[in-house]
């Protein structure tokens, strides 16, 4: 999709800018600092479950309210990386500023303040909540984080950001959902390489625990001998410990494998382009018993695998057809 307010000139910008941008995050409104001569162009494209575009506009302030998500079902993170000027954002009780050689995580599912003073480029991905909760954990404490960009695995992300956006036009439908997975991966590794993203109260060993024992999970879903054992193993404790860990937390170990697992499942039916039978991921993702799976599928999402991997690409067809 492109948009762009070069052919606009006798309408309301700000309102012209927040249908624009609504569309292609989630509902949310625009103040254009100079409405008469606001100049902005959007570009976005679809990869898989995430979402690309490339944004630059004059200075504007976006506000997103209780009112924008109230009826809100699937949750949503962006993560912005400015080019030009920084970026100001407050969510909840945090305010920090974004500059170029740095990337922000905004929660689509609280409140916030977004602006920038001048002319800016940006580049902004959307992408699930579940998908990075299912591979990164709890998001709660994500919202207004600014993550380095200058080295590491920051700066490889923002590479592959760059690669995708110049190759785009020239890779087919299901290259770009491979894309929009490989770009999810760097995402979340570059977060995870952070300290901050250990939950607040990390500070005590038994919270600690915890998290690299989820962790731990997250990372060995399609190792079919994952178990409570291999856990405790793997974090240094007895079974004992970290099944108190788990029940502290009103979950057991096996019900916590079983939903990141499912988690996966459903990313991985979401995908239009994916051709693995229904046997063949749950399989991958550690569920040896179909039967079992699409009940607790069924559970989980209110419908099956099958009905998950039709409407998927029922509303592809549909959204294709609109382009």
């Amino acid at each position: 999709m492109f948009f762009s307010t070069d052919h606009c000139e006798d309408i309301d910008k700000n309102k012209v800018w927040s249908e624009t941008l609504s569309s292609t995050y989630f509902p949310l409104s625009a103040e254009c600092r100079n409405p008469v001569d606001f100049k902005g162009n959007l570009k976005s494209w679809a990869l898989g479950v995430v979402g690309l575009s490339e944004m630059e506009c004059d200075s504007v302030m976006y506000r997103r309210n209780k009112s924008h998500f109230k009826e809100e079902k699937d949750n949503s993170l962006l993560i912005t990386i400015p080019h030009r000027v920084d970026v100001h954002f407050q969510q909840s009780s945090r305010q920090t500023s974004c500059g170029p050689g740095s990337f922000l995580v905004e929660r689509g599912d609280m409140p916030y303040e977004f602006s920038h003073a001048q002319r800016n480029k940006l580049w902004v991905l959307k992408v699930p909540t579940s998908s990075v909760q299912s591979r990164l954990g709890p998001t709660d404490r994500l919202g207004a984080l600014t993550f380095d960009a200058t080295s590491g695995i920051g700066s490889y992300f923002v590479g592959a950001v760059r690669n995708a956006l110049e190759s785009i036009d020239a890779i087919d439908s299901a290259a770009r959902e491979m894309a929009g997975q490989h770009l999810l991966d760097l995402l979340c590794l570059s977060m995870r390489s952070d300290d901050r993203i250990l939950d607040s109260a990390s500070s005590s060993i038994r919270a600690a625990h915890l998290q690299r024992a989820e962790q731990f999970i997250r990372d060995n879903l399609a190792n079919p001998n994952l178990n409570s054992q291999m856990v405790a193993e793997s974090c240094g404790i007895s079974l004992r410990y970290l099944q108190g860990l788990f029940a502290e937390n009103d979950y057991s170990v096996v019900g916590y494998i079983r939903e990141q697992r499912l988690a996966r499942c459903h990313e991985t039916l979401r995908m239009v382009h994916e051709s693995s039978t229904l046997a063949q991921i749950a399989h991958r993702w550690g569920f040896y018993d179909q039967a079992q799976f699409c009940k607790y599928y069924r559970v989980k999402y209110g419908c099956t695998p099958s009905d998950t991997r039709k409407n998927t690409r029922v509303e592809a067809a549909v959204t294709s057809g609109k382009h």
